[in-house]
């Protein structure tokens, strides 16, 4: 056991940084890499055409560059990359040792963050990326870019030795000026919350306990100007929180739950109606006694997506210019197995007193979930509440691996959801809550059962709502994300941290909370 475990992560890269310049991209002091957009041709016999900087960069190298992307049989298409070497510089740019050919696709905000993304990883190993692809239309293709940009780079090691190729540390976007500058610093915080969350996701569990998750949800809240509360075993106890206490009495470590508070500045902002987001915090999930098989274990290191989503989303708050209050939960524990497990047929109490009767111990993240619904609902007079998890197995099934899953008792919040998902490149689906369900998740002596089979998403969602009341609610089932099987434009392969770019996206609105507050049965 002492083996096994470490106390320290190691150093790990950070994302790239970004910088705006008004003077052609091959012109950066020290540039090594410029990219430039490539639009796919209008017409059925034509090439593709190139964006700003081509003619300057093309005559400097005395090279036809639209002869380059013809001779690769360059499409355009979003993500496509043809790289022209320059292996001895060039007069005035002596560092320059390749040009990268982006395709930008139909120019739509999934494909600006593809072709960012395309770009970061073809100047890994790189000091410094000028391009000119925001320059095409810094209003729409800005924020996706360095998003997509800052994704792409992303990587996660626990080597011996340091990791071959690091992300490219300069970004500088060409032809573009000081006045958009607040647009990147916004794209950035995005970005390096979606990082946050993604790396969070990584952590292996010898690690990654539910002290140690909290330690740095406290140093989130540190750095971010955040209110941080930490409720150790003790005073979960103490306190009723049942179900989070349950999961964890196996692990030789305890559970915690973990609230942070963000204030907007502005007296009238910080009277605005509070929204609470809560994480599934599980660290690392067996199954407990209802044991996983072994090949659905490999991957439970990251069953906290939701809870570093909601991490990371606190902490990007005050960077996107939040206008109302947002009270984060996690709830996180150890789903393992001991002589102290939580066992088939056991009743646990949540907090609030509602009872849940445990038929399946792997079902274990509506509890701990239950338990930070019914305490926001009661304690924090919450406008909105929003849950974020990797929850059922079933939602897989039902959308695959690229879609989240989408339940809500409010059709506004659904719908803010949805455009924010969509906005953000984290895509969600709405699911039912249906009612004709309800039998299934019934229990002869408890008021709930924690695993009333199937449709599971949908009796998941069932068993959260008893949770939240008349409180306008949304459900985020990610568990159909929370891995992406190959590396894919803005994802890499393994644990991908969905969620904080989705929350950002509707948090940074102007008015995140209009229209919300209209109860559904859909």
């Amino acid at each position: 056991m002492a083996g096994s475990r470490v106390t320290d992560l190691p150093p790990q890269a950070s994302p790239p940084g970004f910088s705006v310049d008004a003077g052609l991209p091959h012109a950066v002091p020290g540039v090594e890499v410029v990219a430039l957009p490539v639009l796919p041709a209008e017409g059925p016999d034509r090439s593709p055409f190139l964006g700003p900087g081509a003619d300057p960069l093309g005559e400097l190298l005395g090279v036809d560059l639209v002869g380059v992307l013809d001779a690769a049989r360059a499409t355009g298409r979003a993500g496509e990359v043809t790289t022209l070497p320059v292996p001895a510089g060039a007069d005035g740019a002596p560092d320059l040792r390749c040009v990268l050919l982006v395709g930008l696709g139909s120019g739509s905000a999934d494909d600006v963050r593809r072709a960012g993304a395309a770009t970061a990883r073809a100047a890994r190993g790189r000091t410094t990326l000028a391009t000119t692809i925001p320059a095409v239309d810094p209003h729409s293709a800005l924020a996706p870019f360095v998003v997509g940009a800052i994704l792409g780079s992303f990587t996660f090691q626990w080597r011996s030795a340091p990791p071959e190729d690091e992300p490219v540390a300069r970004v500088v976007l060409a032809e573009l000026s000081e006045d958009d500058l607040p647009a990147v610093a916004r794209a950035e915080a995005q970005g390096a919350a979606a990082w946050r969350s993604r790396t969070l996701a990584w952590v292996p569990s010898n690690l990654k306990t539910p002290d140690w998750l909290a330690r740095q949800a406290v140093q989130a809240a540190e750095e971010a100007g955040l209110e941080v509360t930490v409720w150790n075993e003790k005073r979960l106890d103490k306190d009723g929180f049942g179900g989070i206490l349950a999961v964890g009495q196996a692990s030789d470590n305890p559970p915690r739950l973990i609230r942070l508070d963000y204030r907007p500045s502005g007296r009238g902002r910080r009277r605005a109606p509070r929204v609470v987001l809560v994480g599934k915090g599980i660290t690392f999930d067996s199954g407990g006694i209802s044991i996983k098989p072994g090949e659905a274990m490999v991957n439970m290191k990251r069953d906290m997506t939701g809870g570093a989503a909601v991490i990371a989303t606190m902490a990007a708050l005050e960077a996107v210019g939040c206008p109302v209050p947002v009270t984060g939960l996690v709830a996180a524990a150890e789903n393992s197995v001991s002589g102290n497990a939580m066992r088939p047929g056991d009743v646990i109490r949540h907090w609030g007193g509602r009872t849940t009767e445990v038929t399946n111990t792997d079902a274990e993240g509506r509890l701990v979930l239950a338990d930070a619904l019914a305490y926001a609902r009661a304690e924090l007079d919450p406008a909105v509440m929003v849950d974020i998890a990797t929850l059922t197995g079933a939602i897989k099934v039902a959308l695959g691996q690229q879609v989240g899953g989408l339940f809500a008792n409010d059709d506004a919040l659904a719908g803010a959801l949805l455009a924010a998902g969509t906005a953000a490149g984290e895509p969600v689906w709405r699911m039912p809550l249906a009612s004709a369900y309800e039998d299934k998740i019934s229990s002869r002596i408890a008021d709930s059962d924690n695993a009333g089979g199937g449709p599971g998403a949908i009796t998941a969602g069932l068993f959260l709502q008893h949770f939240v009341g008349e409180v306008p609610w949304a459900h985020l089932d990610i568990a159909s994300t929370g891995d992406s099987p190959e590396d894919r434009f803005e994802w890499s392969k393994g644990p991908t941290g969905f969620g904080a770019r989705l929350l950002l996206q509707w948090l940074g609105g102007e008015d995140p909370l209009a229209g919300i507050g209209r109860r559904t049965t859909s």
